[in-house]
């Protein structure tokens, strides 16, 4: 998957909703660990847009159970054609379970997105900036997620993408909440290389998320015609 620029993934638990994606998604991001026999949809998926798959663990917000059966679901996940990358916790790779799964999934020429959750608050820059280097030393893509309670929470998250984004990494970071919704459009323009929306609002897998189409029109209202995300020193 092309983490060069920046890719809108919608989130979804079925992938028969990718056809309503298509028009504002560039893929979709499929959370096996919502879905009924995700290996089973996968295997009959022929949409047109590439599949980021996740099999969330349950200590990081998602609903799979942390037994060796996650990580081989999703290793078998990457094997699929469609499947243009995988995303693995922060903490599963710190593990080590998580590096056979990578492994697996280069191989077959997918992408890791390698991601950590905050759902209680922000965490100081230093502690951001750690984070994000962490998960971009493991992955393709290093995805950072924390709860702001008040705007000023996002600065620092912006401060933190702009710096990685400036030493080279590939980051994708945001703020749940409602005081962080905006750093769902914002983000992007500082360097962010992926965003999350459900195709349905009501599916939102995480606190704060616009619906694809309006998170669409507003990263590409603040970018500007003729203008383009992901350029941190403007």
């Amino acid at each position: 998957m092309d983490f060069d620029s920046f890719v809108l993934a919608a989130s979804t638990a079925d992938l028969a909703d990718e056809p309503d994606a298509r028009e504002h998604a560039d893929c979709i991001e499929f959370r096996m660990d919502l879905a009924e026999s995700p290996l089973e949809a996968l295997e009959s998926y022929d949409g047109e847009l590439p599949v980021l798959a996740t099999n969330r663990a349950d200590w990081e917000g998602g609903e799979a159970t942390d037994d060796g059966r996650r990580l081989d679901e999703l290793e078998r996940a990457a094997e699929r054609d469609a499947v243009g990358a995988i995303d693995l916790e922060l903490e599963t790779m710190r593990s080590g379970d998580g590096e056979r799964v990578a492994d697996h999934a280069r191989e077959h020429g997918a992408d890791v997105v390698v991601s950590s959750h905050d759902f209680e608050g922000t965490p100081g820059m230093t502690e951001l900036q750690e984070t994000l280097r962490a998960a971009c030393t493991y992955g393709d893509v290093g995805k950072l997620a924390v709860t702001a309670q008040a705007r000023a929470d996002v600065l620092d998250l912006l401060v933190a993408t702009r710096a990685a984004t400036a030493e080279g990494d590939r980051v994708a970071t945001m703020a749940m909440g409602e005081p962080g919704r905006h750093s769902r459009a914002v983000a992007p323009l500082y360097g962010s290389r992926i965003g999350y929306a459900p195709v349905d609002p009501a599916e939102a897998t995480a606190p704060g998320q616009y619906d694809l189409a309006t998170l669409r029109e507003l990263i590409e209202t603040l970018a500007g015609e003729g203008d383009s995300v992901n350029t941190p020193e403007r």
